[in-house]
């Protein structure tokens, strides 16, 4: 078979392979010996490949929701801030929003402008709010403090939105007066856009309520101070419309620490998509109050067990010489007898850096 040198090399047509030696090898020896070698390096790659991909995912893996996006704890007697965290975060507080509804239909009432008999006549509007409510029907005539718990312990939307028309002549002007009221109280990164809290038709949270834990501890601590609230916020269960409807509707309070937590008579809760879930809670015990409010939690059972978790973090934190919690004005409804409340055991309270543990069964109906 002929060949021909070139550089040294001898070069062997088709036949046969090049070796720089001069060795001949034959082609098709070559061709399984490089096709075992491609195996080899291949078999390699799918051991080590995999492995690389998997360490990668494990480091970018997401981990776990946070279990709010803000929150705070507050001595209702001193307004001492107890724990925070992001407590000035903004974020839209659903229908906790109808605590500064009350306040401002509190501040009506101690005017003498609005009387818990001066009947509400529903019109067509506030029948067709929507969400959670208690289904005003047009020309249905209901007295404000039915509306009032109705508001309160339903969270009922239509309620919320007949009671602001009527007290201050039309929700936007009612919505002004709450805007008034919280610059007022010191609520500096509050903007109330609704007396109800429901986001608005084109669902961009930055044209909604919006508010910040630090602010609705506040809010709560003028209420806890100088309304009665609690009369509205202890109540677990209530009928509303028994003397107006042939079938009144069964009205449950949404926040489920009432009757769990020791102590714990208000205030409200709130939820929607683009909030979470949000609660405004208060507890006394021993004459000593405190505010817990939980902003933007990813679901409804994690947030009641992070502010019962709170609560008890932050009777804990109390000196043992706290004053007592005392209301320091007068209010025009006459306060009720608060639910008796069913003790519980305080949990223990661990480090600060562990996780407090709370032993109690959430109800798993739904807010």
């Amino acid at each position: 078979m002929p060949s021909y040198q070139r550089r040294g090399a001898r070069v062997v047509k088709l036949a046969g392979f090049i070796s720089r030696n001069g060795t001949k090898t034959s082609f098709f020896g070559f061709m399984i010996f490089a096709r075992q070698a491609a195996l080899l390096i291949l078999g390699l790659s799918f051991v080590i490949v995999p492995a690389t991909a998997w360490a990668a995912q494990a480091k970018t893996a997401p981990t776990s929701a946070p279990a709010y996006k803000g929150a705070v704890i507050m001595d209702a007697a001193t307004g001492k801030i107890l724990f925070e965290d992001h407590r000035g975060d903004p974020s839209p507080p659903a229908s906790m929003t109808k605590l500064m509804t009350f306040l401002v239909l509190h501040d009506k009432l101690q005017s003498g402008s609005l009387t818990l008999q001066t009947p509400v006549k529903v019109e067509a509007a506030d029948s067709k709010i929507g969400g959670t409510q208690v289904w005003l029907k047009e020309n249905e005539v209901f007295p404000v403090e039915e509306l009032l718990y109705a508001m309160m312990i339903q969270s009922a939307n239509d309620a919320a939105y007949a009671l602001a028309r009527t007290a201050a002549g039309s929700t936007a002007a009612f919505v002004e007066l709450m805007n008034v009221k919280a610059k007022e109280i010191g609520m500096t990164r509050t903007t109330f856009r609704t007396p109800h809290g429901l986001p608005p038709s084109n669902r961009r949270v930055s044209e909604g309520d919006l508010t910040t834990p630090n602010d609705f501890a506040l809010l709560c601590r003028e209420l806890l101070l100088k309304t009665d609230v609690l009369t509205y916020s202890a109540v677990k269960t209530r009928n509303f419309g028994a003397d107006v409807r042939d079938e009144p509707v069964v009205m449950n309070n949404h926040n489920h620490l009432l009757g769990k937590i020791a102590g714990v008579d208000g205030l409200k809760t709130g939820f929607t998509n683009g909030a979470g879930f949000c609660l405004s809670a208060t507890a006394e015990r021993n004459g000593k109050r405190i505010i817990v409010v939980v902003m933007g939690s990813p679901d409804r059972k994690l947030r009641d067990i992070k502010v019962a978790e709170f609560i008890e973090r932050g009777f804990a934190a109390l000196p043992a010489n706290a004053a007592p919690f005392a209301q320091s004005g007068s209010s025009p409804v006459t306060r009720a007898s608060a639910p008796e409340i069913s003790p519980v055991v305080p949990a223990p309270i661990t480090p600060a850096e562990a996780e407090p543990t709370i032993k109690f069964k959430i109800p798993t109906t739904k807010k």
